[in-house]
């Protein structure tokens, strides 16, 4: 992601944002299956990771994780997190084959401009270790825009989605739709995919 507003706004309210995900100590559903996944003490990515709540997470449930945000001030968080890797970095930083059992990507691709997803999808496929598991949250709809707050947001059908993961050979497993409230205080419509190759 290279959108200098959003990576301004994301800056200016890492506190915030920390503050409004942390979640506590409880594992989502998404992410509970996602550990459960992936083999015991395994290699996962957290591919914008923000604050670093699920990689804290995955490494408190004994996975080895590394963790990427083009944010400074996301990474300083993350880092503080026992047993989390943080270092400043972007979707073209995932780079290599046969790297990871899973890679996480929690609401961070729809930052993404549109043309740059296959892309960004076919270095996952591939730094994913045979049968790795993939997940996706992404706002689904049409088209691009910024919201309130000014960050940069691509939108995707389920259809769309789905048929940009099989092109790089990523099976969907299981999917999960809802709606929430975000950190610009908006109701939006969300699709959370797993998926494996």
């Amino acid at each position: 992601m290279s959108d200098a507003e959003t990576l301004k706004v994301y800056a200016e309210r890492a506190q915030d944002y920390a503050r409004r995900f942390s979640g506590g100590s409880a594992q989502t559903p998404h992410l509970r299956a996602f550990i459960e996944a992936l083999p015991e003490g395994g290699h996962a990515l957290d591919l914008g990771c923000g604050p670093g709540n699920s990689a804290a997470q995955m490494a408190a449930a004994g996975l080895q994780v590394t963790a990427f945000d083009p944010v400074p001030e996301m990474v300083a968080l993350a880092n503080a997190h026992s047993g989390v890797d943080a270092r400043v970095a972007g979707f073209d930083d995932v780079i290599g084959t046969d790297l990871y059992d899973g890679i996480w990507a929690n609401f961070s691709l729809l930052h993404a401009p549109r043309g740059d997803m296959p892309r960004h999808l076919t270095a996952i496929a591939e730094a994913l270790r045979p049968g790795g598991r993939f997940h996706i949250g992404m706002k689904t709809g049409t088209g691009e825009k910024r919201d309130p707050i000014g960050r940069l947001y691509t939108y995707y059908t389920d259809a769309e989605l789905t048929g940009l993961l099989a092109d790089v050979g990523l099976t969907v497993t299981d999917r999960t739709t809802g709606r929430e409230k975000g950190l610009d205080g908006v109701e939006a419509d969300w699709i959370c995919l797993a998926a494996h190759g």
